[in-house]
């Protein structure tokens, strides 16, 4: 038993500092994503140990020492996404309808057929806005939200890239850009809110650092950082959403969230875990919503699942002049810059 204990800890301990190493390979940066059953798995480990284990033998003590240290650093990591964590994004006072905006992100896995479900969802909350992704030609004309959203960008792609954007609030000067692959595109748009108030909107979907899609992240982190510029430059406030293949403790995430000068709303509040909707233990928050300081929370939840292999996440924001002095962006050091310009300047030579 001890032995197998000692195997057991071993790995787990690998997997935990292998997200450490600043290396763009999948192998490494996959295990960014299962910090959560990481510290789970720990504390059943250590829980085992305490059990089982002979207090004498050294070995033994040095295990346990080991993976208390492993549940120490796990908890750091995930503590800012706990309800006992610092919220970033203030909730509001005052609702002011006119200076407020709602999004439905939803990812509706391209070989998903239950269009009606999907409908249930956007008509149960009743957004603004709603961004899908993974939607191809088919998915865009089961849908057929034309019918209740006037403004509207789309990009069918059955590649499993594919968005649509559909908007109450009109948009101005829309554009849909591949910023890094060429079939992989981002829609960047100006939303105008009821108050007049102008957003500066950007819709993502890179493509994770998993085998069978891409044997490195490069790609993902160049573009997320391309769009921090974008949103660091815009003298309007900015929201990026979208199904960012990324978690949100992320080192990579959290370089956006520096170099964007944005917040994320979850931060104090939860994980909002969107995939996988199948399985229960391996539930990342993939889907995001980052927001400039100018913007405080009036709702953020989980919808329900239809079929998708992702949930559909709701968020609610309101507009306030006065709020980025309530609320600061972590701000990068000089090691961050540095770090931002490497990676932006990185070409993956199969692309």
């Amino acid at each position: 038993m001890n032995i197998i204990l000692y195997i057991l800890s071993s790995l787990l301990v690998l997997i935990t500092l292998l997200p450490l190493v600043k290396s763009d390979k999948w192998f490494f940066r996959v295990f960014d994503y299962p910090r959560l059953q990481k510290f789970f798995l720990s504390a059943v480990l250590l829980a085992c140990m305490t059990y089982c284990c002979n207090y004498n033998n050294t070995v033994n003590v040095a295990f346990m020492g080991i993976m208390c240290l492993n549940l120490i650093y796990l908890a750091s990591v995930i503590f800012p996404y706990t309800i006992f964590g610092k919220k970033q994004v203030l909730r509001v006072d005052k609702e002011i309808p006119e200076q407020s905006i709602s999004i439905l992100i939803s990812n509706v896995y391209q070989y998903n057929t239950n269009y009606t479900g999907c409908l249930e969802q956007i008509h149960k909350v009743k957004p603004d806005v709603v961004l899908l992704l993974e939607a191809d030609k088919i998915w865009q004309t089961q849908l057929a939200l034309e019918k209740e959203y006037t403004y509207s960008v789309t990009v069918p792609l059955d590649n499993t890239y594919g968005m649509l954007l559909y908007s109450r609030l009109e948009l101005q000067d829309p554009e849909i850009k591949y910023l890094v692959e060429k079939d992989v595109p981002s829609i960047h748009t100006k939303i105008v809110l009821r108050n007049g108030q102008k957003v500066r909107f950007f819709a993502v979907h890179p493509t994770p650092p998993v085998p069978n899609e891409n044997p490195r992240s490069t790609e993902r982190d160049k573009e997320l950082l391309l769009i921090a510029d974008l949103a660091k430059a815009s003298p309007l406030p900015v929201i990026v959403a979208g199904d960012l293949n990324d978690v949100a403790w992320s080192h990579t995430t959290s370089l956006f969230l520096k170099m964007s000068a944005m917040l994320d709303p979850r931060r104090g509040r939860g994980f909002y875990n969107s995939f996988h909707a199948h399985y229960f233990f391996l539930r990342f928050p993939l889907d995001h919503a980052f927001i400039s300081p100018s913007f405080k929370l009036k709702e953020i939840k989980r919808m329900d699942n239809y079929n998708s292999d992702h949930f559909p996440i709701f968020i609610e924001l309101q507009y306030e002049a006065t709020a980025p002095s309530e609320q600061k962006p972590i701000k990068p050091d000089s090691e961050d810059i540095k770090e931002a310009q490497e990676k932006k300047e990185k070409i993956n030579p199969n692309i």
